[in-house]
């Protein structure tokens, strides 16, 4: 960003009240066992915040914290991309406020992209804006998805990847270690996968249990058991040592919110997640790539 733009990009998370088809009954309700049912991201759009407002508001606040001088529109919430093109052209459009807004990066399934939607954003991208599409994955491993109530494909990311790929569009994907079904053999797989895949950015989550949804009655059961935090630290470790060098790390750890959170504890404490990564990164003498193999 430094290199492109000459100063800090900071993100801004918007909430454009999207829902996804896992939510609404065209393919399931309720979302995926780990999804909070309740609200929508942010809640700035239940509170009937604007995009313009949510921008507004998400600039004054990084500029005066972090000293960010141009932005990212961030439809986070959601699937991003799920709705009609003419409306999602509406809201993207009403997040691009000023010169200070270098980009756009829209969270989505792989289920939700047809061509319609890869054109508008590839507008943008004509428009010399910096164009991110994030596709939620979680997992290589079909039968996975099929447990965690995903009802989309690993076959579905694959030509969703493709297709923004021809586009010209910056991917990013996201995938949670920790999930039911999964040991460590299986989530360094969906690693392996990704490595190989023209992919431009990763986001690491764990799998945290929220008040109310299904995997919390899993828990409560038994028959689910969250990763503790030696065993993510040291799989998030060996994931980075076999992903390409050029793919961007998004994020290492994922952000419970402070009430919600069932388990595991340890996700509260975010900077010692961060720390412990770090230091077992120089310990075992890893690095990203190590272990790439082209």
């Amino acid at each position: 960003m430094q290199e492109k733009f000459g100063s800090r990009v900071h993100k801004i998370a918007l909430d454009g009240g999207f829902t996804c088809p896992n939510r609404d009954g065209s393919k399931s309700v309720g979302g995926c066992i780990y999804c909070n049912s309740k609200g929508s991201g942010t809640g700035a759009f239940g509170e009937e915040k604007s995009i313009k407002k949510q921008m507004e508001k998400g600039i004054n606040y990084l500029s005066k914290r972090f000293k960010a001088e141009k932005f990212i529109a961030y439809f986070q919430s959601y699937s991003g991309t799920y709705g009609p093109v003419e409306k999602l052209k509406e809201l993207y459009d009403s997040s691009l406020i000023d010169e200070r807004i270098v980009g756009i990066s829209v969270g989505t399934r792989p289920d939700c992209l047809n061509k319609k939607i890869l054109d508008l954003l590839e507008d943008y991208k004509k428009q010399n804006y910096m164009v991110w599409l994030e596709i939620g994955l979680q997992s290589a491993h079909n039968k996975t998805l099929e447990l965690i109530n995903r009802h989309h494909s690993f076959e579905d990311f694959l030509f969703a990847l493709e297709k923004a790929k021809e586009r010209g569009l910056l991917v990013c994907t996201h995938i949670i270690f920790g999930l039911p079904g999964e040991g460590y053999e299986e989530m360094i797989e969906t690693v392996k996968k990704l490595s190989e895949l023209p992919l431009d950015g990763i986001k690491f989550h764990s799998l945290y249990v929220i008040k109310g949804t299904p995997v919390e009655n899993l828990l409560k059961k038994g028959i689910y058991k969250p990763v503790t935090q030696e065993e993510y630290v040291n799989i998030v470790c060996e994931a980075i040592s076999l992903l390409p060098a050029h793919i961007v790390i998004q994020r290492l750890t994922g952000d419970p919110k402070k009430g919600e959170l069932v388990e595991p504890q340890w996700t509260m404490n975010k900077q010692k997640t961060l720390s412990l990564i770090e230091k077992t990164l120089q310990e075992k003498d890893l690095w990203q790539g190590k272990f790439f193999k082209e």
